[in-house]
């Protein structure tokens, strides 16, 4: 087999098994949502759900977390393809103190638990039952930043590509 053909496919596969979750978050889950969270027969079973922090009550032995559940993508992260897509809301709990100036809303955050019952919160006049999850693991992900930076090679004139070669581009001759 030719050594030119072996190389960039033995590269190209060796970088697709690094797209794996993160140790943490690794391990086998029941497929339930949020919404299917609320009957009786989910009850005690265990999920990694994530999703954006809405709000973080610390009480006197644990902290929990209210959330607005999102679909998780294969790394277990939560997904921001469209910012409307939700799984409803659901409500986390673990012992301990979790600071709400590092948990601020809007930050991404992975849960493993199991499902713990229900609970009624209030949000404007309306009464909501979020179901509650009793959190073994929790996952802050870090905070994804947006480059301003033009993009790599190839930069084309003003014509499009041509014979110019891919230095030549709205940048001038380099």
């Amino acid at each position: 087999m030719n050594i030119r053909l072996l190389l960039p496919a033995l590269a190209s596969v060796l970088l697709a098994a690094c797209a794996t979750a993160p140790k943490p978050l690794q391990g086998q889950f029941a497929p339930i949502t949020p919404q299917q969270g609320l009957t009786q027969t989910a009850q005690g079973q265990s999920v990694r759900w994530g999703g954006r922090v809405i709000e973080t009550l610390p009480g006197a032995d644990q902290t929990c977390f209210q959330m607005l559940a999102r679909p998780l993508n294969s790394l277990g992260r939560p997904t921001a393809r469209n910012n409307d897509a939700s799984d409803g809301r659901f409500l986390a709990c673990r012992s301990g103190f979790y600071d709400p100036a590092v948990f601020q809303p809007g930050r991404e955050i992975t849960f493993i638990g199991r499902l713990d019952g229900q609970q009624s919160v209030k949000i404007g006049e309306y009464e909501y039952t979020l179901p509650r999850l009793a959190a073994d693991v929790i996952y802050l992900w870090p905070e994804q930043t947006q480059s301003n930076l033009p993009p790599p090679y190839p930069y084309y004139g003003p014509w499009g590509p041509g014979p110019w070669g891919p230095r030549w581009g709205w940048y001038g001759w380099w």
